[in-house]
Order: C-alpha cells, then structure tokens, then sequence
C-alpha cells in the first residue's frame, strides 16, 4: 500500500484534515522529548471519538500497518515513537479532550484520555474536588499517556499511582472491539480486574479512550517547608517522624541532591534558588487537610523542632505565603528540564524498600564513580514511597562521541540495575519501560513473568501490531539512539 493510500484511507475514517503525512509537520510527532529517538510512520491521525479509533484501528490491522498510540509525548523512554521496523501510523487523541460527567458524591470523574493533564485538575478544582496527579509536564501530558505509564509524580505518597487513581477505563483492543469499563463503582468482585492490564502497559495491549478517574476533597489548608539535611539517612528518620506526628496529612516528600538543584540554577536562570547549597540534600515536605482549622503551619514548625532536636535537619526553610510555597515547588518541577540543558543524561527511574534507600544511594554513587568519574551525579525523587531517579550527567557531548556516550550508558545502567536488583527493587517506578528499557528489563525480571507477560500480549494482539517495539524485547525492535543535536 503506497503512503497516498495510507493517508487516504485514515482521511475517510477521521477527515483528511486530520491525517498528516511525512514531511515537517511531522517532526514534533516522530521525535522523543529528549531528542535522542526519532522514528517513521506513514501518517498521524488524530480520531474524534471512540467509534473512529475502532474503525482506523480495524483499518490498520486489516492492511498489516502497526499502530503507536502517541499522548502528549513527554516521556522518558521513547514508549510513544514509532521505531519498529515495519509499516506504522501514530494515534493521537488529542480532539477527544472532553470532561464527560463528573460526580460529586461518587468523587469520581470520567474524562476522554486525550485531555491534558492540568485541565482534568481545573474541572475537578472547579467543582472543589482535587485530581491529585501532579507532574512536571501536567501542562501538556495526556491522561491516556499517564494511564499507559502508570504514572506517579509528587503526590503518591498520599493518594497513590494512576492504578489507585483509576476507578474504569473505556479501551479499544487489536480487534476493534470497545471494552465498556467506565465504571465509577468503588467496590466490584465481578471476576478479574480487566482494567489493570491496559494501565502501564503503554499502549502495547489496546488504546485507551476513556478513564474514570477518583476525585478527592480539595484541601483547604497546606503548609510547605525545604529542610537541609547532612545524611540522607535523616530524610528516612524524618518521614518515620513525620508519619508518627501527622499521618495522613503528609502530602509529599521529595528530595533533591545538592547536585540536582546545582544543575538547575545553573541552566536555569528564571529558577530561584533562596537558599544556600551548603548541605548534601534538600527535603521539601508539603502538609495539607481539608479542615480550614487546622494549624498546618505550626504542625509543620512542630516536626521541624523535633527533627532539630533529633539533629536530623541542620536548617530549614517554612514557606511564608503560596508564592512562597509555588518557588519552592517550581524548583522541584524543574528538575528534568535543568538536567536536559546540562548534558548527556544517563537517567533512571528506581524504586527499591524504603529502608534500603540510603544503602542504594550510596553503592550506586560509588559505582557510578568507578564506572564514569567524569559524569556528574544528581538525585531526585520520591523518598517518601521508594521511588528515586538518579541522574548521571556527561556534559560537553559532541555529536561524534554519540557512539561514546551509549556504551558509557549502557555501563551506568547495569551498575545501577545490579544494585537496585540486589535490593529487590524495580529499575521502573513510573516511567515504564518503552524502548529504551527493554534489554535492561530483559537483565533484571524474573523470566517467568516476562514469558507469562509475552502470553498476554500475544492473547490481546497476535498480530504483534500495537506499539511493536516496546516494554516485551524481542527480535523486531529498531530502539536505536539517532542523535539529532549536540548538548555541547
């Protein structure tokens, strides 16, 4: 089938004013985020309704062409470019934006998956309810991106992973077939939980379409403070502290390395750093509750008094207004763009037991050294609930060391994967795995589950044709770095 044939067949299912063949208009679709993967398809189409996607979907399968269901296109491992070597169109869903209904009695809220992130947290805030999904990219990321990644960000530790934060889901399998799960129903033992399987799987099973999504009271007070701590030993103290003294009133707990605010400020000149880097580790805790009464600010300043006392926090910073409590969060949000501009990153999306997180910190730092004493280390992440990302940055890159800078990867990466490994831990806590991780996923998972996961990807789509290339290796996959620009 010739590429006018493509377009001109997608055309007749969705208008042919929304296919764009290859050529310029293309590039944002085809390129990565950070730059470094670029791919091939035929065409993007962008479907308006659920019946259409069923319909390109039976097309595309019944003309052997491979589909990539594409979201905002903000994320870390390639899970949304077109790089298997065959035949391929890219789905985007971005005119099916709409807020369907929202309840709130149920606290729930059902929404097309091609709505941005930020607008579902406006429509639940202006019915005073709270989507809690918070992310750097919540301003361009999609729902469907978030639901096929599993996504966390900053607030898991209170309200959890976009599996707790999903009550259904509406998904159109290989087939074309639509599987009806928009449910808000908080309790159903009706069999297996179908839903589950599309949430992580990044578009590999089916594409999502729609989501029923929880909704929580919108707090009414919040309370944020920076502490500065010597050992990242005190960060695990301090949350035991924290959850002793204030249970379910911590809303996040998220640390930086010295290294990683260094990064920012040094990329980043409109980032305010009002603080001096003059310890190893920055925590930035946020307290919230729905009471309007609550003494927030002096909870906060009577954890803080107790960590000082138990020498846990040799300084710290109390927010004094929400502009003050925003500049403190636009430094936290800016970690991945500030690490962009830096250099070559070699970054990583680990989880490992709460209480090994101190030794994972430090033999990975060590081995990292050894590994590549020329990359520079900055941490951040979750600390609260496991997750940390480590960032191994190589500055200086050249478009003709490109060839150097993937076997130091490569060497970064199994260092880091031993370790998280030895520690029981996960080498993917929200990112997923796309095409970027799959050899490493390949190193580290029981060989069990990757068999019984390649049978379930086989039930749903033996024609191999959803998202070919990503999370399951196999033979067919083009996951290849394609340079595009130097970071010297």
């Amino acid at each position: 089938m010739s590429p006018a044939d493509v377009i001109s067949g997608l055309g007749a299912i969705v208008g042919p004013r929304y296919v764009t063949g290859p050529g310029a208009d293309m590039e944002p679709f085809v390129v990565d985020w950070r730059g470094r993967y670029r791919g091939e398809a035929l065409a993007v189409v962008k479907p308006g309704s659920t019946a259409e996607v069923s319909e390109l979907v039976r097309w595309c399968m019944g003309n052997d062409i491979a589909i990539v269901p594409q979201g905002g296109n903000t994320g870390m491992c390639a899970g949304s470019i077109p790089l298997a070597q065959r035949p391929s169109v890219i789905v985007r869903l971005d005119r099916m934006n709409t807020v369907r209904w929202v309840s709130r009695l149920g606290d729930a809220i059902a929404v097309d998956a091609g709505c941005i992130l930020a607008d579902v947290q406006a429509a639940a805030e202006e019915r005073n309810r709270l989507f809690p999904l918070s992310l750097g990219a919540e301003g361009s990321c999609q729902i469907g991106g978030n639901l096929s990644t599993n996504a966390g960000g900053t607030a898991v530790l209170r309200y959890g992973t976009m599996r707790e934060l999903t009550l259904g889901l509406e998904v159109v399998l290989p087939s074309g077939e639509v599987m009806d799960m928009m449910t808000s129903l908080r309790k159903d033992s009706t069999g297996y939980d179908l839903k589950q399987l599309f949430i992580g799987a990044e578009g590999t099973l089916g594409i999502i379409t729609g989501a029923v999504l929880k909704l929580f009271p919108q707090p009414r007070r919040r309370a944020v403070a920076l502490a500065k701590l010597e050992r990242i030993e005190a960060a695990l103290d301090l949350l035991a502290l924290a959850r002793t003294r204030l249970g379910e009133r911590i809303g996040s707990f998220e640390i930086m390395s010295r290294g990683q605010i260094e990064v920012i400020a040094e990329n980043l000149p409109d980032v305010q750093i009002p603080f001096a880097l003059d310890t190893p580790w920055y925590l930035l805790i946020e307290l919230v509750d729905t009471l309007e009464e609550m003494d927030l600010d002096g909870a906060m300043e009577g954890l803080l008094g107790a960590a000082f006392e138990a020498d846990l926090v040799s300084d710290a910073i109390v927010a004094a207004s929400e502009a003050q409590a925003d500049a403190l969060w636009k430094i936290r949000h800016s970690v991945s763009e500030g690490s962009k501009k830096a250099g070559y990153v070699v970054s990583h999306d680990s989880s490992v037991p709460l209480e090994a997180q101190a030794e994972f910190v430090n033999r990975i730092s060590a081995r990292i050294a050894e590994v590549r004493p020329d990359a520079r280390l900055a941490i951040h992440g979750h600390v609260g609930d496991g997750n940390l990302h480590v960032l191994a940055i190589i500055p200086g890159i050249a478009q003709d060391r490109m060839a150097e800078m993937k076997d130091a990867a490569e060497a970064i990466n199994r260092a880091v994967d031993d370790v998280t490994a030895e520690l029981k831990g996960s080498i993917s806590a929200e990112h997923g795995i796309g095409a970027t991780n799959r050899a490493r996923l390949a190193r580290v998972a029981d060989p069990v589950e990757l068999a019984w996961m390649a049978r379930v990807k086989t039930l749903f789509d033996p024609a191999g044709l959803m998202n070919p290339g990503k999370v399951l290796p196999d033979a067919s996959a083009r996951a290849e770095e394609a340079p595009l620009r130097s970071t010297a």
